[in-house]
């Protein structure tokens, strides 16, 4: 019985690890939208989800941030455990990297905050002379998040096709890196004042969030269900 119990703790840890990478999305987009709705001279339209990150209650986002960091790097890790025998996607060691790359970015923005942009908090420009050096690192920081999701996704999508299995995930794969690259780079044109962007940068922003993590919980989810080959410790 001991044996047993033994042999089954990777298996337990690598789907408590997935569940964790399950999570991620639905618990980062909860908490951005209900600051979001209630946040006092805040327009999901035309601001960027890490300005809730500033003023009275930023530190709301800023746990946000890192929470979900955290759930991302251990749904990477449970990725990186996990393989499927049948089109090798999970099992390589690019995709959960990348993704856990994510999840460090992540992090990261909860410790360097966004500058103030498209007025907001109240009182602030629209875009400031100099950006600040705070204001830089969160950019960098965040740079793994908005390509490493879309990069992950594209691999996955391309392994499948190469191996001749170009329907249903591959495609969905492909669509979501399409979606939230695009929706990021729109985006980042509205947050520098574009004017066919600037009022509704936001819901591009929220657009590639949503493409990139709904990917990330579909990724996760598939794995669990195929989670009877676990990669030994």
């Amino acid at each position: 019985m001991g044996t047993a119990s033994a042999q089954n703790r990777p298996v337990r840890w690598t789907r408590g690890l997935l569940f964790c990478g399950l999570a991620a999305g639905p618990v980062f987009v909860t908490a951005f939208l209900i600051q979001g709705a209630t946040r006092e001279g805040y327009r999901p339209s035309r601001h960027p989800v890490s300005s809730l990150a500033l003023g009275p209650r930023g530190w709301v986002q800023a746990a946000n941030f890192a929470v979900t960091g955290t759930l991302v790097l251990a749904g990477a890790a449970g990725l990186r455990r996990a393989r499927d025998p049948g089109d090798l996607v999970l099992g390589t060691r690019v995709g959960p990297a990348l993704i856990g790359a994510a999840g460090v970015g992540l992090i990261g923005s909860a410790v360097f905050a966004t500058d103030p942009v498209s007025g907001y908090p109240p009182g602030t420009p629209d875009a400031l002379a100099a950006p600040t050096r705070t204001g830089v690192m969160h950019t960098l920081v965040a740079m793994p998040v908005f390509a490493g999701l879309p990069a992950a996704a594209f691999i996955c999508a391309w392994r499948s096709a190469r191996i001749r299995r170009r329907g249903g995930f591959a495609l969905y794969s492909a669509a979501a890196a399409a979606t939230m690259l695009a929706g990021a780079v729109l985006a980042g044109a509205g947050f520098d004042q574009s004017p066919r962007w600037v009022d509704r940068a936001g819901w591009l922003q929220r657009a590639s969030i949503l493409a990139g993590f709904g990917w990330l919980t579909a990724l996760s989810a598939r794995a669990l269900r195929l989670s009877s080959a676990i990669k030994p410790l």
